[in-house]
C-alpha cells in the first residue's frame, strides 16, 4: 500500500497517523516510540512552565531522532474568583471525605498557570518542527513566529466553521474533532451552542471546506475506522484512546482495565473536572459533582482545583474519582506497547480490501 500523501510530505513521516497529545497519559517514551515506527509522535506541554517543557523535548530527543510535535494549550488564563473558588473546595471536601480520599485545600494565589507564549522561546531553539494547539488558537504573532522558523502548525476544529477558521489564519493542517473522541474538546468559537458533530458527518464536510491537510480524530481505535477516515478524505488520522492503554501509558493499570470492560454507553460529557468539556468513562466524581448546583470556573482553575482529589484517587488505584478520559470506542483499546498499537493499526489497513 502506498502510503504517502500530503501529509506524510509535510509532515515528514512514513505513515499518517499521528499520536494525540493527552495530558497525563502520553509520555516521551510513547511519543519517541510512534515517531521511531513511522507515525508522528505527540508531547503534550499545555500548562508547563519553560523549564519542564525543555525537559520533557530533551528527554523525547534522547528517544527518538525521527520528526515529533509538540502540542500547547492555547487557552487565555482566567481570573480568579474567590467565592466561587470557595464554594468548589468546599464541595470538593465533602466529596472526598464520603469517598475516604484525601483532599488538600488549593491556593490559587500560590499557583502559576503558564501560558503558550512563555512556551514559544523553548520551541525555537529546540528546533520543533511541528507544533500543535487546542483550547482555542494561537495569536496572529505567534503563527507568524514559529512559521519563520519554518516549523509546521495543527489546528483542532469541531465544526466546519472552526475549521474554515484556521485555514484563514494560516494553519497548517487541520485536525477534524468528532464527538466520539475522547478527552478534551477542541472547540473554540463559542459563541455557538457546542458542536457535537460525529466524525464520519463532520470529516467530509471539513475536507470540502479546507484546502488543507485534514487529520480525523475521534473513535478511531481499529484498522477499519483509520481505512474509514482516509475514504472519507482524511490524509490522516488522530488516534488518542488506543494508546492510553499501553506500556507507555501513564494511566494508572485500573484506567485500562476500565477502558477494556467499557461499553459503548459508558463515556459521557462532562465539565466536571476541568471546566472544559471533555469525554470520559462515567464515574463516581462525574456524578456528584452533576447533582450540584455550581458555577464551573474557566480552565485551567477548575482542573487545578480538582488535582489533588485526582492525584489521591490514582494513588489509591480509585477510578472514581479520577478522569477517565476516552472515547466512544475504549473497550477496542488494547493494552502493548505503543509500537506494536501502531503496526497493528497500519497492518491491519493493509490487510482491509475495498
Amino acid at each position: 500500500m502506498n502510503w504517502h500523501n500530503a501529509l506524510t510530505q509535510i509532515l515528514k513521516i512514513k505513515y499518517p497517523l499521528v499520536q494525540a497529545p493527552m495530558l497525563g497519559v502520553s509520555t516521551p517514551e510513547m511519543v519517541a516510540a510512534v515517531s521511531n515506527e513511522g507515525g508522528l509522535g505527540s508531547l503534550p506541554v499545555g500548562l508547563q512552565s519553560p523549564e519542564k517543557t525543555r525537559e520533557l523535548i530533551i528527554k523525547t530527543k534522547t528517544l527518538t531522532d525521527k520528526p515529533f510535535a509538540v502540542n500547547l494549550f492555547a487557552h487565555d488564563i482566567p481570573t480568579i474568583e474567590p467565592t466561587q473558588t470557595q464554594a468548589i473546595q468546599e464541595q470538593l471536601m465533602r466529596i472526598s471525605e464520603k469517598y475516604g480520599v484525601a483532599y488538600t485545600p488549593v491556593d490559587l494565589t500560590q499557583i502559576r498557570h503558564f501560558s503558550y507564549q512563555e512556551q514559544l522561546d523553548v520551541l525555537i531553539e529546540e528546533k520543533i518542527p511541528v507544533v500543535s494547539f487546542t483550547f482555542g488558537v494561537l495569536d496572529q504573532p505567534s503563527i507568524e513566529r514559529l512559521h519563520a522558523h519554518g516549523m509546521i502548525l495543527i489546528g483542532t476544529a469541531t465544526s466546519v466553521r472552526e475549521a474554515v477558521y484556521l485555514e484563514n489564519i494560516g494553519i497548517d493542517i487541520i485536525t477534524a474533532q468528532g464527538i466520539e473522541a475522547g478527552g478534551h474538546r477542541g472547540t473554540f468559537l463559542f459563541d455557538e451552542p457546542l458542536p457535537q458533530i460525529g466524525l464520519i458527518s463532520l470529516l467530509p464536510q471539513v475536507v470540502d471546506a479546507v484546502k488543507r491537510p485534514v487529520l480525523a480524530a475521534g473513535g478511531i481505535t481499529d484498522p477499519r475506522a483509520f481505512k474509514a477516515a482516509m475514504i472519507l478524505g482524511a490524509q490522516g488520522v488522530q488516534v488518542g484512546t488506543a494508546f492510553i492503554g499501553s506500556d507507555e501509558s501513564l494511566a494508572i493499570t485500573p484506567y485500562k482495565e476500565q477502558l477494556r470492560k467499557s461499553q459503548d454507553t459508558d463515556t459521557v460529557l462532562t465539565r466536571a473536572f476541568s471546566g472544559r468539556w471533555a469525554r470520559g468513562i462515567r464515574n463516581s466524581f462525574h456524578d456528584e459533582i452533576q447533582q450540584l448546583s455550581l458555577e464551573y470556573p474557566a480552565y485551567p482553575i477548575l482542573n487545578t482545583l480538582t488535582a489533588p482529589i485526582r492525584i489521591a484517587s490514582q494513588k489509591q488505584g480509585n477510578t472514581q474519582l479520577t478522569t477517565l478520559w476516552a472515547g466512544q470506542s475504549a473497550a477496542m483499546a488494547t493494552q502493548k506497547s505503543s509500537a506494536e498499537i501502531l503496526r497493528s493499526l497500519i497492518i491491519g489497513v493493509e490487510q482491509i480490501t475495498t
